[in-house]
């Protein structure tokens, strides 16, 4: 009896583990589904419950860039995004390396302090930022969305602290015995071997700053240089009863995020497994 009931026990916790990954995954996937249905309805079939549309209405996705500036705004975004992703990763790797490689005092009470910061919310800060950027003069300038996010933060310094940890001493070692400085030791050594955190870090920076709405808002004014996500906002007030192009916007939206997931995909789940984000 045993011998039989172990394979039928095992199967029936197999089959409840799929059904509830399964059972996620439509959570999450559906609502992008209906926006993607809703994208190609008309204005009298976009409450309906049917999720394919009758007559497909592709012309929704060329009335997003009729009625708003797409294609700048798309731009802006990526230049604000890049920039960002990109200072994330350098100064975060950077001072991911000198709190897991370099000795000094009182290391460890200023990576505890500096992880601290993670429990204070964003809304605490954003008054006393936008004060700082008004007295710079970057109000209503790119300034203003790319240096606040341009030299790191706490999450992506312990992201990358924690993948510089396992890598193995030798290689270290061995750079000092060929003469190499603190800095090539960083940059030639370690960072080489550092790219699944990268793309960790770099595909989840991208993600947040695309997505960001509150800082945007609260800096920018001005059309020429606002975001994809405070463009649809704005959108979505002027044209509030017009749902379906509004969600072919979302999609239009959505599409890059997708794309760089995709691409990136392998080394993502490789990162976060090796860094420990994944609970090993």
């Amino acid at each position: 009896m045993p011998v039989r009931w172990r394979p039928t026990r095992a199967f029936g916790r197999a089959a409840a583990l799929y059904l509830a990954l399964i059972a996620m995954a439509w959570c999450a996937l559906l609502p992008i589904l209906w926006a993607l249905s809703g994208s190609l309805k008309k204005q009298s079939e976009v409450t309906t419950p049917a999720l394919f549309p009758r007559d497909p209405q592709w012309s929704n996705y060329g009335a997003v860039f009729e009625l708003m500036p797409f294609g700048r705004m798309f731009f802006n975004t990526v230049v604000y995004a890049g920039c960002v992703t990109a200072g994330q990763v350098f100064f975060c790797s950077l001072a991911g390396y000198a709190f897991a490689r370099l000795h000094f005092r009182g290391r460890e009470v200023l990576f505890v302090a500096y992880l601290a910061t993670l429990m204070v919310p964003l809304t605490v800060t954003v008054v006393p930022q936008f004060l700082l950027i008004r007295t710079l003069g970057w109000a209503d300038t790119p300034w203003a969305l790319i240096v606040p996010g341009l030299f790191g933060n706490a999450f992506g310094t312990y992201l990358m602290r924690q993948f510089f940890r396992t890598l193995p001493a030798e290689l270290e070692e061995a750079a000092v015995l060929d003469g190499c400085s603190p800095w090539q030791i960083y940059w030639r050594v370690l960072l080489p071997n550092a790219k699944p955190a990268v793309m960790v870090l770099a595909v989840l920076t991208w993600v947040n700053v695309w997505n960001d709405f509150l800082w945007p808002l609260v800096m920018i004014q001005r059309e020429d240089i606002s975001t994809v996500t405070l463009g649809l906002v704005w959108m979505q007030g002027q044209y509030v009863s017009n749902w379906p192009v509004l969600m072919a916007a979302s999609i239009l939206i959505l599409f890059p995020l997708l794309l760089v997931y995709s691409i990136a995909q392998k080394a993502f789940v490789r990162g976060v497994t090796l860094s420990g984000l994944g609970g090993r």
